[in-house]
């Protein structure tokens, strides 16, 4: 921890001076046309123009950073903290601007993924060699998209064709005995693409837990604990000479990961399939129909005996119609459809397994010469829980085209997990949906020496669902608040890359009772991220500081887990025409550390990638 605080003291007078922030090193170039973003409006709309918190991360990105997981990749996004249970393919959460990791809706191609028994997204079983880019929006979002967007939405999109046949290779080794492997083949025409991408992952892993029976795994086994998987993925998609889109996406991932705890093994299926059609009848009207299904499946064993089953069905329909009104006003009109399904056997039967939701929503965005304005409101009616109307009011100013003022409010709400109502011995049926009011201030900037930005906000979350002791359950609890500041920058200096972020946090127990006052679990209270890269004739070469303070693992605020600082480098060489060897040292100074109480982390990790990139 003392190291830690020191590297922020030395650190926070630079971050002061250049309004330090980060984000993705590819947009220096000058060659990178304005990002386009669908997440943060569910419109086409550039970065600039998004009155949103929002980041893009692209297939170069991700190949630059040279990440072997999602989790590594999120965890060096502004307002992100990340927790893991012991390595590769264990459980990983993802908390955004201190709210709850299942606050966090995400979406694969348009489609609603997540487990609807524990309520969250299994970032360990998604294949980042799959993935062609993914957006962040920062806040709430349930005035769009309904339940679960209290801190942000994330949406990854799957790998897209190309007008010419164009194959893919990549193969990487690292310590504990790691291996992966894919490979891709990407075609198409004028108006027709497609991607075939095949992966494969292994490793044995280190010993995930040093907990005792009484505390962390509440098991001792000491051993390593593997995991192995392997993922498909299919996207293709034509457009008619009527304008008529269509686009199709599959993924799969299947894996078995090994474990400490009462069971111990797991076999598991992360899928989703779906289509979307995208049609305008009339030059002033865009529609656009979204069909899918995500599947998360577990069977689980304890030293190889089977033990429980829990499998989710997550059937989604969207319909949108974005009405232009003028160049300078756009009116969009939707309705969304989900039904959730589990299957579960374990030691007492769910008295629920099924339930659907419906939502309409309507979204107003104008543009008044240097004011901008974004109104959004939806309702939703639950199957369980009756109707919730959510909203949202965005405005923005632009002093000038580089320069630009946003303020926003937005209310949310959370529907409770299967897991959390009706889990035998431990769910509570009387649980009630949480409710959220979220304010946001923040400047942005774009000068010729690249691009800062600066966000305030403050949330206040009702009815926020905890794990309380004193029942071994979940709770709500009256109240709890967030208050946070983020700043981002982009720039170049002395031919380095600047690529940067800090994240300042004050969480807070509002309810009554021995926790008052107290911080809410996991949440650092100052998170900070640097990359920097540049080039020396063919050799690039990178480094990456994460910088985290200390977090408390329990309500209580009795368990504390130390502050840490790691220091990841990299380096990339193309040896022949289409050809990369890269290299990466993960946390190269042997820091240990956990993000959960009792679970280990991976030391000092090399990797070796070699890498077939053929031109565009």
């Amino acid at each position: 921890m003392k190291n830690s605080n020191k590297t922020i003291k030395y650190l926070l007078p630079l971050i002061s001076l250049t309004t330090l922030t980060i984000l993705p090193a590819s947009a220096t170039s000058k060659e990178t046309l304005e990002p386009v973003i669908v997440t943060a409006t569910r419109t086409a709309q550039t970065v600039d123009e998004t009155l949103a918190s929002v980041s893009i991360i692209t297939r170069k990105d991700i190949e630059q950073l040279q990440v072997q997981s999602i989790q590594d990749l999120l965890r060096n996004q502004v307002g992100f903290s990340v927790t893991n249970n012991g390595g590769a393919g264990k459980n990983t959460s993802i908390f955004i601007r201190g709210t709850e990791s299942d606050h966090v809706l995400v979406l694969i191609d348009g489609i609603k993924v997540g487990s609807a028994t524990l309520g969250t997204t299994a970032f360990q079983n998604l294949d980042i060699d799959q993935i062609e880019r993914i957006e962040i929006v920062r806040g709430p979002r349930s005035s769009l998209y309904g339940s679960e967007a209290i801190g942000g939405v994330i949406q990854i999109f799957t790998r897209k064709g190309r007008k010419k046949v164009t194959p893919s290779f990549s193969t990487s080794m690292g310590k504990y005995n790691t291996k992966k492997v894919n490979v891709g083949l990407a075609g198409g025409s004028k108006n027709s693409w497609y991607n075939i991408g095949l992966s494969g992952f292994s490793t044995a892993g280190f010993n995930s837990c040093s907990g005792s029976f009484f505390a962390g795994c509440f098991t001792v086994e000491p051993d390593n604990d593997s995991y192995r998987s392997r993922a498909e993925s299919f996207r293709a998609g034509h457009r008619f000479n009527n304008g008529l889109e269509t686009d199709f996406t599959f993924t799969r991932t299947q894996g078995k990961v090994e474990f400490d705890g009462f069971e111990n093994e797991s076999d598991t299926l992360q899928q989703v399939i779906g289509g979307t059609l995208k049609y305008s009848p009339i030059d002033n009207w865009f529609t656009s129909l979204t069909i899918g299904r995500n599947n998360d499946q577990s069977d689980n064993f304890k030293d190889g005996t089977y033990s429980s089953t829990f499998d989710t069905e997550r059937d989604s329909i969207s319909w949108q119609n974005d009405i232009t009104i003028s160049d300078k006003q756009l009116l969009t009109l939707g309705i969304d459809y989900l039904n959730d399904n589990i299957y579960a056997v374990t030691f007492a039967a769910f008295p629920v397994t099924s339930r659907d939701n419906t939502g309409v929503f309507a979204q107003y965005q104008g543009n008044y010469g240097s004011n901008n304005l974004l109104l959004a409101i939806r309702q939703d009616d639950n199957e369980q829980f009756g109707n919730h109307t959510t909203g949202s009011l965005s405005w923005g100013y632009a002093f000038n085209p580089k320069l630009k003022l946003i303020g926003s409010y937005g209310t949310a709400y959370k529907a409770p997990s299967f897991n959390e109502l009706y889990f035998p011995f431990f769910g509570i049926p009387t649980l009630q949906p949480e409710l959220s009011k979220t304010f946001e201030a923040g400047i942005k900037s774009e000068p010729s020496w690249g691009k800062w930005d600066v966000t305030i906000y403050q949330t206040k979350i009702d009815d926020l669902i905890i794990y309380d002791p004193s029942i071994l359950g979940p709770a709500n609890i009256s109240s709890a608040s967030i208050r946070g500041f983020e700043t981002r920058l982009q720039t170049r200096l002395a031919n380095w890359d600047i690529d940067s972020n800090l994240t300042l946090l004050d969480t807070k127990d509002n309810s009554p009772g021995a926790n008052n006052g107290n911080q809410l679990t996991r949440r650092a209270k100052t998170t900070l991220n640097l990359n920097m890269d540049r080039k020396y004739g063919k050799l690039s070469a990178g480094l990456s500081l994460h910088v985290r303070s200390s977090i408390y693992d329990d309500s209580a605020n009795s368990r504390k887990l130390k502050g840490y600082t790691t220091v990841d480098i990299r380096a990339a060489y193309p040896f022949a025409k289409n050809w990369l060897m890269q290299a990466r040292i993960d946390n190269v100074f042997d820091k240990r550390y956990e993000t959960a109480s009792f679970y280990n982390q991976p030391k000092g990790d090399v990797w070796l990638t070699l890498r077939y990139k053929p031109e565009k």
